[in-house]
């Protein structure tokens, strides 16, 4: 085994390790030790593991090595024997548990063949020995510590230990459940099992036991993560190479693995892909703000809803300065989505490292951290990726965006999605950025008291009121998002019946507060159209075209009686919209729209008149019972062939012509607020004709093929 270490000073030439506290970071190069180095270190290694500061004097002088090296090589020799210490110890404990099992097994199977001598019949024993509960609580214990011992392990390893064991999944009943006040009632007819799924519980693991010796190793990682993100944040020529089809930043794989040796060894693997991109842009936001946005999964969760289905933070490895997020450090769980019920969310577990580089300039790296337990079977390794975030007057930032990662598609992607997705723009550094600047544009209007907003029912909403409607507005699109994710806490099945995608549908039991208690049926499909995504958005936004596609609408027409605009582009806006000659003349939709460079959303809910009063009034609305659907637009990723698409601009100014969109219709409804109904397919069959008719009457109203 070949080990290296880094060192050097500081950018202004001298200074020693002491001076870790000047702002100007020290450029640190990798090293390759010779052989000879390697064999005498090696040596004093058998003699002692620890060397005390005299002795790597020495070896220092000795062997023409830093003694910063010489501290790091003996760090890294002792952290390799321990890992093959626990490996071993792994090994060990996994046969003694496999042997308690079997025994396990054979007692209760003996158990069933035992006659009472008294009467002929099973015996009744106090022994808890023969308990079969008592047994089953030692295997669970005996597991647990099992995959205890398996995680720490595997971390010194780097990669998850594949012999071992899946983690048992947490199991959750089906549950029959009748349309209720949606479909046909009393039909009685072949039911389909739908997995029942509460909303208010995305996760069920259990957080790992983590030691010092884990957090030396992820601060060690976190460090060295940093250090290569600042150097593709930084560095052009001849690690990034613009495009000549668009002129995006693209990866020159050969010089990134020169510079970086040991960051793609996973690259043996055939089926691997990378996906690497940067982008840049200046966001209504100072620094400190955005970084506290970064560091903070819910508010992480609440910024990018498009984006991040999942975020949790599993431990906080340091937190930082005083006052700062300076120096901190998270384990994280996340997930990451697109839009439609087609494309799996990308699951990671990584370390996030926030640093202060110099007053007004922060960087956040994120990267892979492998932990069995959130192993996912959609493989993807995060590299260094991140951002470079720096203050500007006015309150304004500057971010510099990297995402690097690599994907071993183990699944086909859906060709729908294949293009949008290997261009790397599906979850790429621009997608990122063009959301943050829409969201801090978002939040820049919600502060903004003068914003234009207009009269509903005699309420002038008031910026309380303002503030309170945006609050239910951006609950209503996180919903929304929610509804339509591929997320572990989903179980989607596919309906035949509409072009070759089908209706994907998925229950879930509403329990959280601003939710109609229930069950809830969620339906979504994808489809494609050669039609520009503005001009896909422009027709959903426009309520003259509205009761084309709009069954809430019953074909009437529509008018806006309010509005807050919550962006630059004046489709980022919330509106309240009241259908005409209709039964309900309390009830309205609350909508929002919003846009943006990587695609856009309209996403609306009924909501009756009183409600709304309620929250432009000022009054809190958490409690306001939602139950959103919508659409989700986005490019579909293949460039334009003259066909007269339009032309999308990316952030740094350049052009790519896009011929087509993706657009994700989906509806949820109340299917039955009873414990137990039943679900039958006459009921699923509306759903599905429910679906398959608007996308019909959209086709129909921008003249597309049917088929």
């Amino acid at each position: 085994m070949e080990y290296g270490s880094v060192g050097g000073g500081t950018s202004g030439g001298g200074g020693g390790d002491h001076d870790s506290s000047d702002p100007q970071r020290r450029k640190k190069r990798y090293h390759r030790h010779t052989a000879l180095q390697i064999q005498k270190l090696e040596s004093m290694f058998k003699e002692c593991p620890h060397p005390d500061e005299k002795q790597r004097l020495q070896l220092s002088r000795e062997l023409g090595l830093a003694p910063r090296q010489i501290k790091f090589w003996f760090q890294n020799r002792r952290t390799q024997m321990k890992a093959q210490h626990e490996r071993a110890d792994n090994s060990s404990l996994r046969a003694e548990n496999d042997k308690i099992r079997c025994e396990n097994i054979a007692i209760r199977e003996a158990l069933k063949n035992v006659i009472c001598p008294s009467c002929g019949g099973p015996p009744v024993t106090e022994d808890s020995y023969f308990d079969e509960h008592k047994l089953r609580m030692e295997n669970v214990q005996l597991k647990e510590e099992l995959d205890r011992v398996s995680s720490i392990a595997a971390k010194y390893i780097g990669r998850p230990i594949s012999q071992l064991p899946p983690v048992q999944p947490f199991h959750i009943s089906s549950l029959d459940l009748s349309m209720g006040n949606f479909g046909a009632q009393g039909i009685g007819g072949p039911s389909l099992d739908l997995d029942l799924i509460p909303t208010s519980s995305n996760l069920a693991f259990q957080p790992p036991v983590i030691s010092d010796m884990d957090k030396s190793l992820m601060t060690d990682v976190a460090a060295n993560a940093m250090e290569e993100l600042l150097r593709l944040l930084q560095t052009n020529e001849p690690l990034w190479m613009k495009s000549s089809a668009d002129g995006r930043d693209v990866l020159n794989l050969d010089s990134y693995q020169r510079i970086f040796p040991r960051a793609m060894s996973h690259l043996k693997n055939p089926n691997v892909r990378i996906e690497a991109s940067r982008d840049s842009g200046v966001v209504i936001m100072n620094g400190v703000a955005l970084v506290d946005m970064f560091m903070d999964s819910n508010k992480w969760v609440e910024s990018f809803p498009t984006m991040v289905s999942v975020a949790k933070t599993i431990e906080v490895i340091s937190s930082g300065m005083l006052g700062s997020h300076s120096g901190s450090l998270q384990l994280m769980y996340e997930e990451l989505q697109v839009l439609s019920p087609l494309v799996p969310t990308r699951e990671f577990c990584i370390l996030r490292y926030c640093q202060q580089i110099e007053q007004g300039l922060w960087a956040i790296v994120s990267v892979s951290y492998d932990i069995p337990q959130f192993a996912s079977q959609f493989r993807c390794h995060r590299l260094p990726s991140g951002c470079l975030i720096q203050d500007m007057p006015n309150g304004y930032s500057k971010v510099t965006w990297v995402e690097h990662v690599e994907i071993e598609d183990k699944t086909t992607t859906h060709q729908l999605y294949r293009d949008l997705i290997h261009s790397g723009m599906a979850f790429g550094a621009e997608r990122w950025l063009a959301t943050l600047q829409r969201m801090c544009e978002r939040v820049a209007c919600q502060m903004v008291s003068g914003n234009s907003t207009r009269d509903l029912g005699g309420v002038i909403p008031s910026p309380e009121g303002k503030r309170s409607m945006m609050k239910l507005a951006q609950r209503m699109v996180s919903s929304f998002c929610s509804s339509i994710s591929t997320s572990n806490s989903h179980r989607w099945s596919t309906l035949s019946g509409l072009h070759d995608v089908g209706v994907r549908v998925t229950l879930h039991k509403s329990t959280d507060p601003g939710q109609p208690n229930g069950v809830v049926l969620s339906a979504a499909t994808t489809f494609s159209l050669p039609v520009s995504p503005q001009n896909v958005f422009s027709f959903f936004k426009d309520e003259r075209t509205r009761p084309q596609w709009d069954v809430l609408s019953s074909g009437n027409a529509v008018q806006e009686v309010a509005h807050i605009t919550n962006g630059s582009h004046p489709g980022n806006c919330i509106s309240v919209l009241r259908a005409y000659n209709t039964s309900q003349n309390n009830m309205l939709i609350l909508q929002e729209s919003c846009v943006d460079s990587s695609g856009s959303l309209v996403v609306y809910c009924p909501v009756d008149l009183p409600a709304i009063n309620i929250a432009m009034s000022g009054e809190d609305p958490s409690y306001i019972p939602l139950l959103p659907s919508g659409f989700a637009i986005s490019p579909d990723g293949r460039p334009d062939q003259g066909d007269g698409a339009s032309t999308s601009s990316n952030t740094q100014g350049s052009t790519a012509r896009l011929s087509g969109s993706l657009i994700t219709v989906a509806f949820q409804i109340l299917v039955s607020s009873l414990p137990s109904a039943k679900l039958n397919l006459e009921s699923v069959n509306t759903v599905n004709n429910l679906i398959g008719t608007t996308v019909q009457q959209i086709k129909a109203a921008m003249n597309c093929p049917s088929s």
